[in-house]
């Protein structure tokens, strides 16, 4: 497929573009700067302009697209991940703003001009514990896309506006337009650094919901997304199967979660952050754990 992919340079796109590439796809990163990696072609340009990913889809995205005398191929796929990442890098309000507006105009866009297949980046702090004032626990664990999404905070309101946005596009043009709540992306050389702290003190992964998402294995569920056709709206959880601490999910609730009612019996080491839905739907399989890697 023909990709648009914005936010190719970020923590998650990295590694997510050059999956897509060896996968088959042909990417063109739209981005504030390029992304240096073999075989993807680069745009520059601000989300927050309506007229960016409107030209971007509409023009050539390097010098070997000239050469058929056809003019610009369309897209086949847009994959929006561009955002600012969190709260406390700028003001609220621009994150809030950068956030929806940028994601508003990149559905937007991509509906006007016939894409059929729009996936993007939501988020888990959707459901109002990542970024809490407190402690947060959730209504029920393990966590799935009917738990309430409850935002307190500027990036969390973002993301759901976001999906009520991505919704309202697909209502009206019946695209496949699927959301992905996606969990703290973790690296390859990130383990080393960061989870033997977590395996001492499972309380920093609290927030989190003591799950992690494997930058690798989100490139796997985006594939899976792009080559899954006739879902409308969905949106989904994206993590890695098994816990970010060295505890059974019985331990888990036992030490966090005391009072929080089960949804469904859970398996020793099943994630609180439920990706059964992912795993059903688009036939998402993540291969990478932690476990593997220190």
């Amino acid at each position: 497929m023909r990709i648009l992919f914005t936010g190719g340079s970020g923590k998650a796109g990295r590694h997510v573009v050059p999956y897509l590439i060896e996968q088959g796809h042909e990417v063109t990163n739209l981005d504030l700067v390029p992304l240096d990696v073999a075989g993807v072609k680069n745009l520059t340009g601000d989300l927050i302009e309506p007229v960016t990913v409107w030209n971007a889809l509409t023009q050539p995205a390097d010098f070997d697209e000239l050469e058929g005398g056809n003019g610009v191929r369309p897209y086949d796929a847009v994959v929006h991940f561009a955002a600012i990442p969190r709260i406390m890098i700028t003001s609220d309000n621009e994150t809030f703003r950068t956030n929806t507006m940028s994601t508003y105009n990149v559905i937007e866009a991509a509906v006007g001009l016939g894409v059929r297949k729009i996936i993007f980046a939501s988020s888990e702090t959707t459901y109002g514990i990542c970024f809490a004032d407190g402690e947060r626990k959730p209504e029920y664990i393990p966590v799935d896309e009917e738990h309430p999404t409850i935002p307190g905070d500027s990036y969390a309101m973002s993301k759901v506006c976001n999906e009520a946005t991505a919704r309202s596009f697909q209502q009206r043009s019946k695209a496949d337009i699927y959301g992905l709540r996606i969990n703290n992306v973790i690296e390859p050389h990130e383990y080393a650094k960061m989870f033997p702290a977590f395996v001492k003190d499972p309380d920093l992964r609290r927030r989190n919901i003591f799950a992690y998402i494997d930058a690798r294995d989100l490139g796997r569920m985006v594939d899976c997304c792009l080559k899954t056709d006739g879902l409308g709206y969905e949106v989904f959880n994206v993590a890695n199967p098994d816990a970010s601490v060295d505890l059974t999910s019985d331990q888990i609730a036992e030490r966090f979660y005391q009072g929080v009612p089960y949804k469904h019996e859970m398996a020793p080491d099943e994630t609180m952050y439920s990706i059964g839905k992912a795993r059903r739907l688009v036939g998402f399989n993540p291969v990478h754990s932690w476990r593997d890697e220190i």
